[in-house]
Order: structure tokens, then sequence, then C-alpha cells
């Protein structure tokens, strides 16, 4: 089989594209034929080395995929050979065929196609659970998304609107916003590059509150702006820092505003509570089904144009995701 591989640390260029040995099947695990992988930012960090985790080399990079079920271990019984199936992986997504654990498979409900399930894991599964678990975010509330354009911040636009909140996005390019509006109707979008007092404006679009809920991957300056920009008993999600800044928060923000700052890690969260993490795709697949749930992907590449991908998310050029597609789709 053949896989985008990274042997050493460095950017997107640095990977290979070549034939490998297809991977051992323990008895829990489940060999899947990859015809989609998500790509997310975590992919730029982990050939970077600047991720949570560092895997040994060589790894291929790439968290999610889809694809049909090959072979199952001699203790799993709820996956048989022939499943359509979405696999979370973590890494090592990028190839044509990988081995999961049984338990990190979903079965793709009979109206989803391989690149939308390859794009759902890892940004809706962050998001659902930083919404309803960490946030406990209630109808009527209003929800504030940074990055809104990117992966995981579709999906809480996305989910936020499906949960009854007010959803306010912001985003650094308007083009970008404009196509957001498009696909998910929301009613106000800030730019936070052009408009230096976006969280003015937060205030002005809720009557003086601010946001109940703030949802941050980016950090930096964003993450301290937030706290000027939230209500009373608010809740600031940290995602991610896709800025490349790390912020430190002004404890007297925190009390003065009586809000809570509020981490989320959702593969921690996943690997610890496995059961609510199932409910929680249950949800999901649910909307998908009825549809309401409609995973943008504005990237699609041949797995062996990888390195464009990762690219193209560098570049802040994707809105919502990028997948890759190998021969088998």
């Amino acid at each position: 089989m053949k896989a985008v591989l990274c042997k050493a640390y460095g950017p997107p260029e640095s990977l290979t594209f070549e034939e490998i040995e297809s991977p051992a099947i323990g008895r829990s695990g489940v060999r899947i034929g990859v015809h989609a992988c998500g790509v997310n930012f975590p992919d730029v960090l982990i050939i970077k080395g600047e991720y949570q985790f560092k895997p040994p080399f060589p790894f291929s990079p790439g968290a999610e995929v889809a694809g049909v079920v090959l072979e199952v271990g001699s203790d799993v019984t709820n996956i048989a050979v022939g499943d359509r199936v979405i696999g979370m992986t973590g890494w090592n997504g990028f190839a044509e065929e990988v081995v999961v654990d049984a338990a990190k498979c979903l079965k793709m409900p009979a109206n989803m196609d391989f690149a939308t399930g390859a794009a759902i894991p890892m940004t809706y599964g962050t998001s659902y659970h930083a919404l309803v678990q960490r946030a406990q975010l209630v109808a009527g509330e209003t929800l504030l998304v940074h990055g809104a354009t990117g992966g995981v911040g579709t999906a809480a636009v996305e989910i936020g609107k499906l949960l009854g909140a007010k959803v306010i996005a912001t985003g650094g390019s308007d083009e970008k916003l404009q196509a957001l509006q498009k696909l998910y109707g929301i009613e106000h979008v800030l730019n936070y590059k052009s408009d230096s007092n976006w969280k003015d404006r937060v205030k002005e679009l809720t009557g003086g509150n601010g946001a109940d809920v703030v949802y941050d991957p980016v950090g930096g300056d964003v993450f301290e702006q937030s706290l000027r920009c939230i209500n009373w008993n608010g809740r600031l999600l940290v995602i991610g820092f896709a800025s490349g800044a790390i912020p430190a928060a002004k404890a007297n923000l925190i009390l003065l505003k009586g809000c809570a700052v509020v981490g989320v890690f959702w593969g921690a969260f996943s690997a610890r509570d496995p059961g609510l993490n199932a409910k929680n795709f249950e949800q999901l697949l649910r909307w998908f089904e009825a549809g309401s749930l409609k995973p943008a992907i504005s990237h699609r590449f041949p797995l062996e144009r990888a390195a464009d991908a990762l690219n193209a998310i560098q570049r802040r050029e994707v809105v919502g995701k990028a997948v890759l597609l190998t021969s088998r789709n």
C-alpha cells in the first residue's frame, strides 16, 4: 500500500509518498481500505514536531479516515467486513489502508459519502464536546465563534445553531466570512483583522452584555479581547492556538466578569470517557441523517498531494475542511 510519510520534522514539502507494508491487525483491530482522509491543523503541527503527541518516525499525519472494512480481528463483533466506516486514527491516516481499534470506528449512515465521513470526527467531535459538555450551551444564549471559517470553527457554528444559540462568527477574511454566511445563514460576522473594535461590536450586538460562550481556537490577542466582551457567568473555551501565540489569562478580567476559562482537549476526553464520546457521535450522525448537519468541504486533493492540502490549511485558504481522496474513491 502507499502512504504519506514523515521521516523527519519539517514543512509539508518534506513529506514523501511511497510504498510501505500494510499494518498488522490485532484481535480488536479493524483494517480499513481508505477512501478519504480528513486534513486538520494539528496535521501541520505534528509533522513539525509542535503537537502534543510525537509519534516515532516514520509516521503518517492524518487523524481521521473513511472507507470500507477489509478485515476484522478475532474479538471484533460489532463491525463486519464490507461495512462503511469512519475511523479515528490519531495519526497514520494519510494512507491507503489503516488499522484502528474497533472502539474507534463508527458505521457511516447510508446517505453519507466518504469525503464527508472523513471530515467529521476531529472537528465535530471537538466542537460538540466543547459546546455541550464543557460550555453547557443552552438555547437562546449567544455564542461567539472565533476562527469561524476553519474546520473546528465551522463545526462550532453549525452545532451552535442546532443547539439554538445566537451565533456571532469572526474571521480574518471577508470573502471566507461571506462564504460562511451562505453556508449556514449566520446573521452576524465580524472581521477581527480589519476591525480592531470587534469586541465593541460584540457588545453592541448583545445589548451591552457580551457573549455567553466564546469558542476560541485562535489564542493570542483574540483571547484577551474575548475576556473583555464576555457576559457575566460566561464560558471562554480554549480550543487551540492557530495564531501561534499562547495567551496568558488576566485573572482580574476573569474575576470582574465572573466568567470561567475552560480547557477543551477532545482527544483526552474521548480516551477517558469513550461511552459519552460515542453518544456525542450518535447525536451528530442523527443530525446528519435528518439533513440538519452539512459539513463544509472546500478543498479536495488526491492522497499524493497531501503537501498541497496541508499548505492550503496553513495559508488559511480552506472554508471548513480539506479532504484527501485515495484511488479507491
